[in-house]
Formats: structure tokens, sequence, C-alpha cells
């Protein structure tokens, strides 16, 4: 076993083969399991606030101090992807977290909840370096089904972290959904220490605060970048919008359903999640622009049924896993697309592009909440269809000021990816 792990480890880090569909797996699960910490409390949060003595109205901020967290990470630590070698990089985060989640877990006072939290949405970006990750071990060919693998993975763990945490709180306290992932945590690091390959570590030998520059630099000199990051920006306000609010409808009279009830709608949003692995397959086929258009069409049309919500549960269910697999689809598509622009900076690529996804939810988030108290839940689903429409708008009037390109990027060498993103805004895979 040892000697295969050794043989299969030698041929990655040369990666003619690319990337096996074993690891690709395992880069998925690791994902899952580590994006989940970002979204445990939101169940949690009345158990956290009676636990430590909070007042409700302030107990909110543990998703905000996450949050503010993992925008961090994404600054300044992903971009270290391009630096240092990825394999100890993703440990090292693992290693942290795990006890970052322990002290979550054993927190007695709201100030060291908060510190806790906070360090645990910065170390959560290891999910955006395995992504990186992925795209670099695959070969030009399978990066598009890669990345769209490992990202359902990341899809999945947002989706049933809500699920799972209410779940294991009610068992046996909200203490303990973070001591368990804590010791998955432990566990997983010690997968991918016996397995993940060892590459070569990137060759430049910038300093980190140059590494850092450069990040701000792509959002002005890559045009893939900024307008797949606007799409980004406003899919997942979309995105938020519906998941920030919903529970609104769902809970107040006359539904009235419970918290276990209302998270079962996140397995609907799993099967539209699960489906939309196929985006990166056709990107690989050079079908990336139109499965954007097709994509960003039906979650326009996501929120006709979704608008239904307080008289049929059925027709929210269809819109929910329309609108989940039309988001994952256009994300997929974006990442297949940066990652091709510029192989030589995926971590930094993944980094800034994911700012995009950071502003959009907390963007959405803020208006759906507003929107709701104001007007109701109608008026939410035309906020949604109203985001959606505008990302298929900046979607069109990108394509039609592109140039054409008739060759894929997936298939050019590495060295003739970066010329063509200049006379191209959005080049057409």
């Amino acid at each position: 076993m040892t000697a295969d792990t050794r043989s299969a480890t030698r041929q990655l880090s040369r990666h003619p083969s690319g990337l096996s569909p074993s690891l690709t797996l395992l880069f998925s699960i690791t994902c899952a399991l580590a994006v989940a910490n970002v979204y445990f409390a939101q169940p949690l949060l009345d158990s956290m606030a009676q636990s430590l003595n909070v007042a409700p109205s302030m107990i909110g901020v543990v998703v905000t101090a996450t949050q503010m967290g993992y925008a961090l990470g994404l600054l300044f630590i992903v971009p270290l992807g391009d630096l240092l070698n990825r394999k100890r990089l993703i440990l090292t985060q693992l290693l942290l977290s795990s006890v970052a989640l322990a002290a979550v877990g054993a927190a007695q006072q709201w100030l060291a909840l908060l510190g806790a939290m906070i360090m645990m949405g910065l170390l959560a970006v290891v999910v955006q370096v395995l992504v990186a990750y992925a795209a670099t071990l695959a070969t030009p060919a399978q990066r598009g089904q890669a990345v769209g693998t490992v990202t359902s993975g990341i899809v999945l763990g947002i989706l049933l972290a809500r699920f799972t945490s209410g779940l294991i709180a009610d068992i046996a306290g909200w203490r303990a959904v973070y001591f368990v992932s804590s010791g998955l945590m432990l566990t997983i690091a010690a997968v991918l220490w016996k397995v993940i390959p060892v590459t070569t570590p990137p060759r430049q030998r910038e300093t980190y605060l140059t590494l850092i520059g450069s990040l701000f630099r792509l959002f002005v000199t890559e045009p893939t970048l900024r307008i797949r990051g606007l799409l980004a920006l406003l899919i997942f306000a979309a995105f938020s919008v519906l998941w920030t609010s919903m529970v609104l409808p769902l809970s107040a009279p006359p539904l009235s359903l419970s918290h276990t009830a209302i998270g079962l709608f996140g397995l609907a949003g799993v099967a539209g999640a699960l489906a939309a692995r196929r985006a990166g397959r056709w990107a690989d086929q050079g079908m990336g622009q139109r499965v954007t258009g097709i994509s960003l069409g039906l979650l326009t049309l996501s929120w006709l049924p979704i608008s239904f919500a307080q008289t049929s549960l059925i027709a929210l269910a269809c819109g929910v896993m329309l609108l989940d697999f039309a988001v994952q689809a256009v994300h997929v598509t974006n990442q297949s697309l940066i990652f091709a622009a510029r192989p030589d900076a995926h971590s930094r690529m993944v980094g800034a592009y994911m700012c995009f996804y950071s502003a959009g939810s907390a963007l959405g988030a803020a208006a759906a909440t507003q929107v709701y108290a104001l007007w109701g839940w109608v008026a939410v689903s035309l906020l949604g269809a109203v985001i959606s429409a505008a990302a298929l708008l900046v979607w069109f009037v990108a394509l039609r000021f592109s140039t054409p390109e008739r060759s894929q990027p997936s298939a050019a060498p590495t060295g003739s990816m970066r010329r063509p993103q200049k006379r191209s805004t959005t080049p057409i895979l």
C-alpha cells in the first residue's frame, strides 16, 4: 500500500496523467468538511446566546465575525499557494483549523468565541487553496471537470452544514458540533498527508508583500477576472437572497415549519448542485459561454416558482433546484475560465475571484432581509429575479464586445494562454 502511494505520488508530482478520480473525490470531501465550518453557526445562534448569556440581538455578530475572517483569508492566505509548497500550506491550515474549532467548542466567554470564530473563518479558505491545487494538478483537458467536482464538494458542504449542525446539536449540544468537526479536520489532514502528491514549489521567489500586491493588480490586468468576477458577485447575491430570507416565510404562519423541516430544503439544493458538476466537463469541451448564457437564463426563470413559496412547497423545491443548478454551473465555468487565463497564478486568481463571491453574498443577505421586512416574499423574489437578469445582461454585453477565439484555452500551451485574453473581455471556450 505504501509503495503504491509513493508511486502515485511520484507520478502525480510530474502530473503528466493529471488528477486521479480518487484524489479529486478526496479534495471534494475535504472542501465539504472545511467550508461547512463557516456555516455551522447559523441554526445554533439561539443556543449559543443562551449558553454564553449574550443578548439575541448581538449573537448574529458570530456569523459576521466568521465571514470577516473568511474574507481576510481570501486576500492574505489563499495567494500563498503561488509562493509556498501547497501540500504544506493545506496541511497547516487543516491542523490550525482543528485547533480553532476546538477553541470555539470550549469558549466560555463572548470575546473568546468571537476570536475563535474569526480564526476559524480565516483558516476555512483552505477550500480555495484546494481548488487551485486541483486545477494545477489536472491536465488542461480535464481541468474544468476537476474544478467542477471539487466545487460541488464546497456546495454540498454549504447546503448540508445547517442540517447536520442542527442534528448534532439536538443530540449533544452546540459545542459538540465544533468538537466533532475538529476531530474530522485532524482525520482528513492525516489522510491528505499520506495521499496528497508532493509537487515542486512554485518557481517565483517574490516577497509576501509583492505577492499580495500582484493579487490586486490582477483586477486591473485580467479582463476575464473582472467580467467573471462581476458575474460571481451577481449570481451569489441572488443565491444569498434566497437562502438568507427563505426561513422567514416558511417559519411564519400559515406554514410555521420547524427549523429541521426548513433545513430539508437544502437537500433540494444538493440535487441541483450535483447536476451542475457536468458544467466543468462542458467547459472542457469548449461550451463555456453557452453554459453561462443558458444557466443565467435558468437562474432568472427560477424565481417564478420560488415566488409561490407561501402557497406551494413543491414549487419552491423545484425553484431551489433550478437556482442552485444555475448558480453552480456558472460558478464552475467561471473558475475554469480564470484558471485558463493565468495558469501561473491559480491561487491568486481564485482568491481575487472569491472576493467578488463574498461581496455578493453579503450584499444579497443584507438586501433580502430589508426587502422582506418592508414588502414581503413576492418583493424578495422580484429582487432575486432582477439581480439574475442583471447577470444575464452583463454576460450578453460582454459577449457582444468580445472577440471569439476559435481555439480552446484548455488545449493551448501554457505559455500562449495570456495573449488572447488581452484581445477579449471574456474569451469564448
